[in-house]
């Protein structure tokens, strides 16, 4: 019995059909969902989801964060609830675009280590790094 699976962002619906499995990286870390999941509720971190389907490529997106919900009855199967904060595909991204930006960063923040910051500025900097990263790593 596949997995009903909905990607879904606050711009648009990303992805949504049947998979064999979905992978996506938690602030816990990983986790695997297969068909008859139990229910789960689970903040994402920034990185990949993998949703593998029964004979057809793997389908990979970078997520920005949000969460996975997972929703299981005898009656109606698996579904699973992706909402991220922003996500695209990995064919999607731009990643000479990404590659400057983590250098813009790389920049900033060395500059404002000499220096009194906010700290929640400098947290806010390094998720957006963080993001850029995750986008050459995959894409690159």
């Amino acid at each position: 019995m596949p997995v009903d699976v909905h990607v879904v962002t606050p711009e648009r619906e990303l992805w949504s059909g049947s998979a064999t499995i979905v992978i996506a990286r938690g602030v816990a870390g990983e986790v695997g969902i297969l068909a008859g999941h139990m229910p789960l509720l689970a903040q994402l971190a920034i990185g990949p989801i993998r949703i593998q389907r029964e004979n057809e490529p793997e389908l990979v997106a970078v997520i920005d964060g949000g969460f996975l919900h997972v929703a299981s009855s005898s009656e109606e199967g698996t579904r699973v609830d992706v909402m991220a904060a922003h996500a695209e595909f990995v064919d999607e991204i731009d990643v000479e675009l990404a590659r400057t930006r983590a250098d813009e960063l790389r920049a900033q923040l060395a500059e404002r280590r000499d220096t009194e910051v906010a700290e929640a500025e400098v947290v806010s900097m390094k998720d957006e790094l963080q993001k850029a990263l995750v986008r050459v790593s995959l894409a690159g």
